[in-house]
């Protein structure tokens, strides 16, 4: 027996036969072309695109009637790679000017891509390389004739196993023959984790070197919660995981008889629990899921995979949707988080040798007004529409805040002499993802209308983990001491200034935080919308009392470790979870 921990990716427990998927390897070839083949070669490229286009339109139709526009929208990255007309005008120009064939040329640009987005610091970015390597093999395919791999010749219920895992791969699955997956590589944010969850496949991913421990037909364990992955498991293993497996089951039909309920513990204290989005199309799940608003509204992704600016009106007309779609709820947008390595391709950037570190986020907004007012007065105008409220990101210092609330003002200012309409007592927040605005937060309170605390990055900057590297992955601690003590201080000097505080972070989607976070005396818990019912039943699980007790005694352990398990068990015992 084997015992392996990667990081969970969806929940869940799956048993069954591994089923290895080897890397899908391509022999390109190097072919020269004269130059009269030329034309050939990019009415090749350009069938090849026409047939990808079509593939990915199929495969988005099917999935948005099978699972919903949430995860069909996933594709919608594939095919803004197949109209970036950089790459194409690239492939096209190499082609002309090097006499190689289109095969060949494509592949080295696509190389050149993937390996540009691999070493992009942000998490979400980053995850994106999965997304390039998707389309550009489904090009690739088409260019060389090849079949695309699929389960549907699976004859049982199998858990894959592999180096990675597309998007396409992870939406094949579905009613397939597949129970769970691990992978060497990927992240709890990546497109792949998320298609997991939506088919409710339990899933561990960063597990590096899986691939070369496992063989097809073993037996394997998937712990989609803990992240534990065991390999042909003794027969107590097996027993207890059966039984884990059943308490699951009737957990989950528990969780979705609330999820239109308020949130509200036993005692009478209401929490609201809202939704992170990125876009405007994933409205529709929040409701599904019983989510009471908006916490976190990216914004930054309105600018990209562009090479001009969005206009005001593009904001305005966005945000609009959002305020009338969740009204009465409220609607929290984070001001554009661009910079450091995530600027257009028209900025003249500095380089940056550590992006998260640099010229980012609310430092950018305030070296660069033009572009930030632009948000603002959008904001602004489609606050009479519902409620909306605002937070800037990466807030370090009371300064930084005063900059940003003085450029804000100016534009409430313009808008009154044009005769616009505007909320003009619209809340306005700092995200707290800064050490150093964590230790601060009683000045940063008066200047705030609210606080959000952004924990992925301030667990990251905390205890000086990159988020994003496989190596050091385990030292990303949620339940770190330190942590929780700064979350106790950011929302303590809150209350004391008499302001809410909301989390956005991954960290507010924990089920087995949950207790911690609610009897720390967080106000409000911003999620992926998938992760609500789960939540909201815990919360109106345990009384208020209880929950600040676990939160001392929490506070009192030495390491996440410790804290961890103290608070599954506590939220075992209960909620009943081993009755189940």
């Amino acid at each position: 027996m084997l015992k392996l921990k990667g990081i969970a990716a969806a929940s869940g427990i799956s048993i069954g036969p591994a089923y290895r998927l080897n890397r899908e390897e391509f022999v390109v070839p190097k072919q020269e072309i004269t130059e009269d083949q030329i034309p050939l070669q990019i009415q090749l490229f350009e069938e090849a695109l026409i047939q990808t286009r079509k593939e990915i339109l199929e495969l988005q139709k099917r999935i948005s009637s099978d699972m919903g526009q949430e995860e069909a929208q996933i594709f919608d990255a594939h095919l803004l790679v197949l109209e970036d007309r950089m790459l194409i005008e690239e492939v096209i120009s190499r082609l002309k000017k090097e006499h190689l064939g289109v095969v060949y040329i494509f592949s080295q640009v696509l190389k050149k891509y993937i390996e540009v987005f691999s070493k992009i610091e942000d998490e979400y970015l980053k995850e994106r390389t999965a997304d390039i390597n998707d389309v550009g093999k489904r090009i690739l395919r088409n260019l060389l004739g090849k079949k695309r791999r699929d389960f549907q010749d699976l004859k049982e219920k199998v858990v894959v196993v592999a180096h990675e895992l597309s998007p396409s791969d992870t939406a094949a699955m579905h009613k397939q023959n597949v129970c769970g997956f691990v992978t060497d590589v990927g992240g709890k944010t990546s497109h792949t984790a998320i298609m997991a969850k939506s088919l409710e496949i339990p899933a561990v991913v960063g597990l590096q070197e899986v691939i070369n421990k496992i063989k097809t037909g073993d037996i394997l364990i998937v712990d989609g919660s803990t992240g534990v992955v065991i390999v042909n498991p003794d027969s107590d293993a097996l027993s207890f995981y059966r039984q884990e497996q059943q308490k699951l089951k009737g957990i989950a039909e528990r969780f979705f008889l609330v999820k239109d309920l308020e949130a509200v513990t036993l005692d009478g204290k209401t929490i609201e629990i809202s939704a992170n989005i990125e876009l405007p199309e994933e409205v529709p799940s929040i409701k599904l899921h019983g989510g009471q608003g908006i916490g976190l509204y990216r914004s930054e992704f309105f600018y990209m995979n562009r090479k001009d600016l969005p206009s005001e009106e593009e904001h305005y007309q966005a945000y609009k949707y959002v305020a009338e779609q969740m009204n009465p709820y409220p609607v929290v947008i984070r001001t554009l988080d661009l910079g450091g390595d995530k600027f257009l391709s028209q900025f003249a950037a500095p380089h940056d040798m550590q992006p998260f570190l640099g010229w980012r986020a609310i430092r950018f907004c305030l070296a660069r007004p033009d572009i930030f007012k632009t948000q603002l007065r959008a904001i602004l105008r489609a606050s009479v529409h519902g409620k909306l409220k605002l937070m800037y990101p990466m807030i370090s210092g009371i300064e930084e805040l005063k900059q940003a609330n003085s450029i804000l003002n100016e534009v409430k200012e313009e808008l009154r002499k044009e005769e616009v309409p505007f909320n003009n007592n619209i809340e306005v927040g700092a995200m707290i993802e800064v050490p150093s605005a964590a230790m601060t937060a009683d000045l940063l309170a008066a200047e705030a209308d609210f606080f959000s605390i952004g924990t992925n990055d301030l667990i990251q900057y905390s205890l000086a983990v990159d988020r994003a590297n496989e190596k050091v992955a385990y030292l990303y601690e949620p339940t770190h001491p330190a942590v929780l003590r700064m979350i106790k201080n950011i929302i303590e000097s809150a209350h004391n200034a008499g302001i809410w505080v909301g989390m956005c972070g991954e960290m507010a989607g924990e089920p087995s935080l949950a207790l911690i976070l609610l009897g720390l005396g967080l106000d409000e818990f911003s999620m992926p919308p998938l992760l609500i019912p789960e939540v909201k039943y815990i919360i109106r699980s345990v009384t208020l009392k209880q929950a600040k007790t676990i939160a001392l005694e929490a506070l009192k352990l030495s390491t996440g470790k410790e804290v961890e398990e103290y608070s599954q068990i506590r939220l075992r015992e209960l909620l009943g979870w081993e009755k189940a």
